[in-house]
């Protein structure tokens, strides 16, 4: 200072219970600073100079950013952010007012106050004390930013001090982060690391994001809104949750300041304020994983479970944002148009970072619920590979997929599952898990059912449970509880692919054409389901022997498939094609079928139906080679070892004349005869086939009362087969194996047996009463049928 120059008198405020230092842009409450970004600070100190009088909101901008451009709801977030630092509101304390049309005013009158040295003293359990001697800003920045994460800590024991807030049962909501850096690459980020760390609790239960959307939905919100506070507190309202949870991210100089809040959704009653640092954008996942840890033991949690189950974000996804940026869009997209869509997203995240487990295991998913195999079985590998850069929760649906789609081990799959369910009992993955797949390839549809109805305990506003709950009311032939399902599925005002398609195979099995009609004309032009339900409709006319129009369908639904890129989905159309080919006796046009199926993919299934077809057709050296193929490379799979290979072997040796061969390949069939294998549980086909085979083979070898047992298994579950065309052909089988064991009876057991015979064949040709004329199975059966009368 030049002896000329007079010392500048430093201005201090005092208001209520706090003291503003304009020079160290620091608010002071109770010797304890208040947390707040520059901007806001600004904003106070505007309101400060001008006390109690009214600053209108042009005035606050243009005082705030006077260079810069910014909307007015900029200021309203920085007025909010103020005032919840403040605790405005809370114990009838009022601060800042607003003034409707103006702006804003402070409450209190200020008073200015002589300089002081300023300490910041906080103390719980132990005391800190930070003295400020220097002004220079760089110093201020680093003191100040760790006086705030020293008392915010301070502050947040005190809250949690003796008590748990929440308890297992409360439900939680996340709101999205407040991002007032101006960086994008935190939009959305921060809620979804969040959300990760979060839910490797046991103890928490945080809202799926796809029970959001449907409450949003049902709130006349758009899919895509912003999660507000606001809003997040009554998504929290309606569906009976606990607590909102609502961040916040803010640049200090070059170093970022976290926030988060826990808050009772119906009273506001502030459960948790946390605060974290973050000394450049490389270290924001570590401060919000740290964060998290804190909230989650003043929540209650143990710090037992905590220490197991608290895997850093950067190691349980990524440590790249923008990676994490591109997967938490990827789930969003998913939730509000489909798989489909979400998938550039995915393949986003991991070009950025190819170590980034989950996002294979959320491709893998996409792709297996497209029905593209080959690409979910080669991304859940590479998730596999990568585990152990996963969370514990995360590993576990790793794990899990891997087993019941790329390896194809239900009983590991089982295992996994089990394990999960017991670690974390609020999760509908592995009950989805199991109800969809896992045990039904296994042949357990009590549990099945069972499972499927825990979905939709934990999840009653999503559809997935609802369509696996129906499905296992078709499957034991509950066929009014199943309607039950739907009709609850729309009493909640949901829409899915997959219930249309329910619907329709309702429909066929309580013989209703109209209804099935509905469902087929609803889908048209429906991008998703048209394809599918195609193809359903090829199924049901194939069931009829009307073959002519199901091949029409069945391309149909191959070129919609084709059209939109899904050629593994195509592959599989047409391989059911060529099998109700096969079955019928057009072996010629069958063989054509499969090997143009097996050139658009080969995935497993495509393999095991092209192979079954070859078979069927005489063609036993290309069927054995793929059966090998098969055996090969996928030696745990279940539905290979127990379905897919006896069925292909046995054929091999009925085309040859083996009838003992065919039926002892097919012995290892026999536990899992009513199970659905993989093909069956999506693409609807291969269920109860080692059966119709091994029926086949009995009639071959003439041993008529082994083959009826066999065709009556089929006629008994006609829910688990459902559209397929063999659930119509077990009625012919049923007439042959009667007229065998009428030529082999005597007196009145033959008279019996061709009685029930003639009811068999008669039922067989009402059903095919519409069938095209040149079927060579219809041809025989009724020359079969003239020969018995």
């Amino acid at each position: 200072m030049s002896p000329s120059e007079s010392p500048k008198v430093k201005e201090l405020y005092e208001f209520g219970p706090f003291r503003v230092d304009p020079e160290k842009e620091l608010l002071v409450r109770a010797g304890e600073p208040v947390p707040l970004t520059p901007k806001t600070f600004q904003i106070l100190l505007v309101l400060v100079r001008h006390s109690q009088e009214v600053v209108t909101k042009d005035e606050l901008m243009k005082a705030v950013w006077p260079d810069t451009f910014v909307e007015e709801a900029n200021l309203s977030r920085n007025i909010f952010m103020l005032r919840k630092a403040m605790g405005d509101g809370q114990e009838n304390n009022r601060y800042v007012i607003t003034v409707p049309g103006r702006g804003y005013r402070l409450a209190e009158t200020v008073r200015v106050v002589p300089e002081q040295e300023v300490r910041i003293v906080a103390a719980r359990h132990s005391t800190v004390q930070v003295e400020i001697k220097e002004t220079k800003p760089w110093r201020w920045i680093s003191i100040a930013v760790a006086a705030i994460v020293v008392v915010a800590s301070v502050v947040g024991w005190r809250v949690f001090d003796h008590r748990t807030v929440l308890t297992e049962k409360d439900a939680i909501v996340l709101a999205d982060f407040a991002n007032t850096t101006g960086d994008p690459v935190f939009d959305g980020t921060l809620r979804q690391g969040l959300a990760v760390q979060l839910e490797q609790s046991p103890f928490l239960s945080l809202v799926p994001e796809n029970r959001v959307q449907q409450t949003l939905h049902m709130m006349s919100q758009p899919a895509d809104a912003r999660l507000t506070p606001q809003l997040a507190r009554e998504v929290c309202q309606r569906i009976a949750g606990a607590a909102v949870l609502e961040g916040s991210i803010a640049s200090l100089g070059s170093q970022y300041v976290l926030g988060l809040r826990a808050e009772e959704c119906r009273t506001g009653k502030v459960l948790d304020d946390e605060l974290a640092q973050a000394a450049r954008k490389e270290d924001v996942l570590n401060a919000l994983s740290q964060m998290a840890s804190k909230f989650r033991s003043r929540a209650g949690e143990s710090l037992a479970t905590i220490g197991r189950y608290d895997t850093p974000l950067d190691e349980a996804t990524t440590p790249s944002l923008e990676a994490l940026q591109a997967y938490s869009m990827g789930w969003k997209i998913a939730w509000m148009n489909g798989g489909d869509a979400s998938l550039p997203f995915f393949k986003r995240a991991v070009e950025i970072d190819p170590k980034f487990a989950m996002a294979y295991g959320a491709l893998a998913l996409m792709y297996g619920s497209t029905g593209e195999s080959n690409l979910a079985t080669e991304n859940i590998r590479k998730a596999y590979e990568l585990r152990d850069r996963a969370s514990e929760k995360e590993r576990l649906f790793i794990l899990a997929y891997y087993d019941g789609r790329g390896t194809g081990n239900q009983e590991k799959a089982h295992q996994t599952c089990e394990a999960w369910e017991l670690t974390y009992p609020r999760d509908r993955e592995p009950h989805a898990f199991l109800s969809g797949f896992v045990d039904l390839v296994l042949g357990k549809y009590d549990d099945a059912g069972k499972e499927a109805e825990r979905v939709v305990e934990l999840e009653p506003d999503i559809a997935l449970g609802y369509f696996h709950l129906g499905r296992h009311y078709l499957y034991v032939n509950r066929l009014d509880d199943a309607e039950n399902i739907l009709g609850r599925a729309s009493e909640h005002k949901m829409e899915h692919p997959f219930l249309s398609l329910l619907r329709f195979e309702l429909a066929f099995l309580k013989n209703d054409a109209t209804a099935m009609q509905r469902e087929v004309a609803a889908a048209q032009g429906k991008p998703g389901i048209e394809d599918w339900m195609s193809d359903w409709q090829a199924s049901a006319l194939a069931y009829s022997g009307r073959m002519q129009d199901a091949r029409n369908w069945s391309q149909r639904a191959s070129n919609l498939a084709q059209q939109t890129g899904h050629r593994e989905r195509a592959a599989l159309f047409e391989i059911r094609s060529a099998l109700w080919e096969a079955f019928v006796g057009n072996t010629s046009r069958a063989r054509k079928t499969a090997l143009a199926a097996f050139a658009l993919a080969s995935n497993r299934e495509v393999r095991y139906g092209t192979a079954l077809v070859l078979a069927m057709s005489g063609d036993s050296s290309r069927a054995q080679s793929l059966a090998d193929d098969l055996e090969r490379d996928f030696p745990e799979d279940t539905s290979v070892r127990f379905y897919y290979l006896p069925e292909i072997r046995a054929s091999v040796a009925l085309s040859r004349g083996d009838t003992s061969k065919a039926i002892e390949f097919l012995q290892i069939a026999v536990p899992y005869d009513l199970g659905m294998p993989r093909s069956a549980t999506f693409a609807e086909f291969g269920a109860l086939y080692p059966v119709y085979v091994r029926g086949q083979a009995y009639l071959a070898a003439r041993r008529g009362a082994e083959a009826a047992r066999e065709f009556q298994k089929i006629a008994e579950h006609r829910g688990i087969t459902i559209g397929d065309a063999l659930g119509g052909l077990a009625h012919l089988g049923l007439a042959r194996a009667y007229a065998l064991q009428a030529q082999t009876a005597e007196g009145r057991d033959a008279d019996a047996s061709r009685a029930r015979a003639r009811a068999a064949y008669q039922d067989f040709l009402t059903l095919w009463k519409g069938a095209d004329p040149d079927i060579p199975i219809l041809k025989q059966a009724k020359a079969e049928y003239a020969k018995l009368q």
